[in-house]
């Protein structure tokens, strides 16, 4: 199972399941299994509580794209 972090600002805030709307230094964590089921993390930076992002059943038909959709999600997330 990989895991990837990418500390970011998110000046706009994030929606998340259980707080919603959450910004300034986040941390985003997603994990890809072997399968490709991907999850998808969200917690201040630094902070111990994970919160996750609304949607389910995330899944990557090839694995080894964990590491391009890690990157386009914290970009996206970090945009104005």
């Amino acid at each position: 199972m990989e895991k990837l972090s990418t500390i970011f600002t998110a000046t706009h805030g994030v929606m998340t399941k259980e707080v919603g709307v959450i910004s300034g230094e986040l941390e985003l964590l997603t994990t890809c299994d072997e399968s490709g089921d991907l999850t998808l993390a969200i917690t201040y930076a630094g902070a111990a509580e994970w919160y996750t992002l609304p949607g389910e059943d995330y899944y990557l038909n090839d694995p080894s794209d964990h590491g391009v959709v890690h990157r386009m999600l914290a970009t996206v997330l970090e945009r104005p």
